[in-house]
């Protein structure tokens, strides 16, 4: 336990000395979240890549262990291949969330990425091979082990990145699942978990006081993911080798937050017909917020579900069978109140739902035909033409479009007050102002997170016809000057 103090401590040095350096540096190169889109909640630029001083934060330490001679360094080796596949795959996800943060990835590349990584760690000795029930003896899962395991690594690591969307949010649930995690790997006797786990809740204490509402600097991606895939492994196997039948809902029940959140936003946007990947305003802290609730007061309320979630874990972990199904039956019935008090069981609204449902599978068919347009658009003027048409599909009545040094308006110059303006800007263009103006004269005060989402792929598709056009152009001189 000592060797786990000095790891903690070493990790909280670390992280806090850094994490300004990483700020610093990312403010100069302008790595800037800059709350462009409504789901934004933080309406400020704030460095991002802080989860690049959680990440050597966390390594720092054990890098060292390994070099040292002492106990603890004899286990890493008696280990060695856990260990170095942990250490590798660790750095995998990081370079990924890097990745991500600096020029953007899809959800192809990031779940490919994922799933290598999580089958790698499959293949050394990180599984699931059962799953636990309360009621009965655990359920052998022989050769769905594999699936089973690479959806909970890739299913922890979204999750975590999924609920990093308030100051604070991500690094403080993540510190209550990981000690819980330690806790159970401690009373377990598995000291490299320990020690493991002690790196990473000192690397998440040094980044929160930079972290912390008012962020000063996001993790991004980087910390996310990162996060995730430590608790994800870490769980597995604190939890590998327990007799007791609820062993792998210990760490369901202790990452308890980021899962609902997860498994509510894959069902809403499933509901709604809007894409599963795409971001929006119907997370649990989004709920909170709208219930009147202060950012940092929705962030202390998620740590207290969190904290209690945790001691549900703790108590799950050491518990029988009859005991546990009990307490997952209390804990089913919390959960279920907490949910209809944030509305998310609202059976009345299944309706309205099913209306949303067919606007968005319209709006994401008119996107598509757009994207079409664009890919065969040969100048400004046929772009401008396609902006058009996209435009009254998504229910505008006015619309702008400012590329390429060219600007085009129709219905927006010299409009009244009462039309509601939305401006979405063209980000990776070359000019700064580039950008799609909407006008709304239907009434509404805002606009749905819905059309925005439609809004914001069509600039996507704006994007990469502009810069097609443009090396095409830049392609003709060439082509002409060559010998024939």
């Amino acid at each position: 336990m000592r060797t786990a103090a000095v790891a903690f401590l070493a990790a909280a040095a670390t992280a806090a000395v850094l994490t300004p350096l990483v700020r610093g540096l990312a403010s100069r190169r302008g790595l800037l979240d800059h709350a462009l889109g409504s789901r934004k909640v933080h309406g400020r630029p704030v460095p991002r890549l802080g989860g690049v001083a959680m990440v050597v934060a966390f390594y720092a330490p054990l890098a060292a262990l390994l070099f040292v001679d002492s106990e603890v360094g004899h286990r890493f080796w008696a280990q060695g291949e856990r260990a170095v596949g942990l250490f590798a795959g660790g750095l995998a996800i990081a370079a990924l969330g890097v990745f991500d943060d600096l020029r953007g990835a899809d959800a192809k590349v990031k779940f490919t990425v994922q799933f290598a990584v999580a089958g790698l760690l499959y293949a050394i000795g990180f599984r699931i091979d059962q799953i636990a029930n309360p009621f009965g003896d655990p359920i052998q899962l022989g050769v769905l082990g594999l699936p089973f395991t690479l959806l909970w690594i890739a299913g922890v690591v979204n999750a975590m990145n999924l609920i990093d969307g308030l100051d604070g949010l991500a690094g403080g649930v993540a510190l209550v699942a990981v000690a819980t995690t330690f806790a159970v790997a401690a009373l377990r006797g598995e000291p490299l978990m320990v020690l493991f786990t002690a790196a990473l809740a000192g690397a998440i204490v040094g980044f929160l006081f930079y972290n912390f509402n008012p962020a000063s600097i996001f993790m991004g991606d980087t910390g996310s993911m990162f996060l995730g895939f430590v608790l994800a492994t870490t769980a597995i196997q604190t939890n590998q080798k327990s007799a007791t039948a609820v062993a792998i809902l210990v760490p369901i029940v202790a990452l308890g937050v980021p899962i609902a959140d997860t498994v509510l936003a894959v069902a809403r946007r499933a509901a709604r017909g809007a894409p599963l990947f795409q971001a929006d305003r119907g997370h649990i802290h989004h709920r909170l917020l709208a219930a009147g609730l202060t950012h940092r007061q929705a962030v202390l309320v998620l740590y207290g579900a969190s904290i209690v979630l945790g001691l549900f874990a703790l108590v799950l972990a050491f518990a029988s069978s009859a005991d546990a199904a009990l307490f997952l039956l209390c804990l089913s019935a919390l959960g279920a109140l907490a949910l209809r008090r944030l509305g998310y069981l609202d059976l009345g609204a299944a309706g309205s739902v099913l209306t949303l449902r067919r606007r968005n599978l319209e709006m994401r068919e008119a996107m598509r035909r757009a994207g079409e347009a664009l890919r065969s658009a040969t100048g400004p003027e046929a772009l401008w033409e396609v902006v058009r048409a996209a435009a009254a599909a998504l229910g505008a009545s006015a619309v702008s479009l400012r590329i390429a040094g060219h600007r085009w308006a129709e219905g927006l110059d010299g409009a009244g007050s009462d039309l509601l303006r939305a401006r979405y800007p063209l980000i990776a263009a070359r000019q700064a102002d580039d950008h799609v103006e909407l006008g709304f004269s239907d009434g509404r005060t805002t606009v749905d997170r819905d059309t925005e989402v439609a809004a914001e792929l069509l600039c996507e598709h704006l994007v990469l016809a502009v810069e097609r056009i443009e090396r095409s152009v830049e392609a003709a001189p060439s082509q002409a000057a060559a010998p024939r």
